[in-house]
């Protein structure tokens, strides 16, 4: 299926997007984001969001110079954070006439076919009723327990992922701090050149993958391929994009070549 096509989409927002470099909330870039995800609304589309920030906002909000790694204080910064920022989505999608569902999520939910189905049954039919989803780990919970690696699902790159093969999308996009995958580390080296297209996670891909970026957050390229390899095999097509203008949202659905574009897999099956 063609970007401009699709009629359900998962968009995934990084702490890095959400929050400007001293951790406090990017206002202007989230009220732009909300703007285009309500017009998408507004045109017939799905749409889920799967932020994160619930831990980097409240450990601002808790006056924490930086991101906890205490299992207790991230508890506590999720808990502070998450009130927050769903404060702030549900203010700004109401400005824009939408209705927003708050859905916390941990891995064991998805691994039982009745709390799966659940799961599933929720996003429908909130979708039904033409809710806005806004998803995040339970990360009050889930941190909790983070020796288990049962409880969490290791960030919102690979929960966004889970949720785009949950509720069958037919795209993923995830927001970033950077343009899309690059040859080589572009923080690095001023050469690099972003890879518009990429037909399969492969060793030669994978290389091109650095760790981890800001301090707020957790996740990297490494997440964000195997987020890929997860919804393209299930025939899911997955963008990454630079999340600083959000507005670029219309060029992509637009068909215009934007960020790095994994097509779904052919063969891919919906699970």
């Amino acid at each position: 299926m063609a970007l401009q096509d699709a009629k359900r989409i998962v968009c995934k927002v990084g702490t890095s997007t959400l929050t400007y470099p001293n951790g406090r909330l990017h206002i202007r870039r989230i009220e732009k984001l909300v703007r285009v995800l309500s017009d998408f609304k507004n045109s017939g589309k799905d749409v889920i969001l799967v932020t994160s920030g619930a831990i980097g906002v409240g450990a601002t909000r808790l006056g924490l110079d930086e991101r906890p790694r205490d299992t207790r204080m991230m508890q506590a910064a999720a808990a502070v954070g998450q009130v927050e920022l769903m404060y702030l989505y549900d203010k700004l999608f109401l400005s824009y006439g939408q209705v927003v569902a708050q859905i916390l999520m941990t891995r064991i939910l998805t691994d039982h076919d009745s709390t799966r189905q659940n799961l599933v049954n929720t996003f429908e039919t909130l979708l039904s009723l033409g809710v806005i989803p806004v998803v995040n780990e339970n990360d009050s919970v889930a941190v909790e327990e983070l020796e288990e690696e049962a409880m969490a699902f290791g960030g919102n790159d690979t929960l966004s992922a889970v949720v785009a093969v949950l509720v069958q999308a037919d795209a993923l996009v995830l927001l970033s701090d950077i343009e899309g995958l690059f040859d080589k580390n572009p923080r690095e080296a001023p050469d690099a050149c972003l890879i518009p297209v990429v037909e399969s996670v492969d060793e030669r891909v994978r290389a091109s993958a650095g760790g981890a970026g800001s301090t707020l957050g957790t996740g990297g390229m490494v997440t964000k391929l195997e987020a890929a390899e997860m919804v393209t095999k299930n025939g899911i097509d997955m963008v990454i994009m630079d999340g600083s203008d959000p507005e670029k949202l219309y060029a992509l659905f637009d068909g215009k070549q934007v960020g790095t574009y994994f097509p779904a897999n052919p063969k891919g099956e919906r699970t």
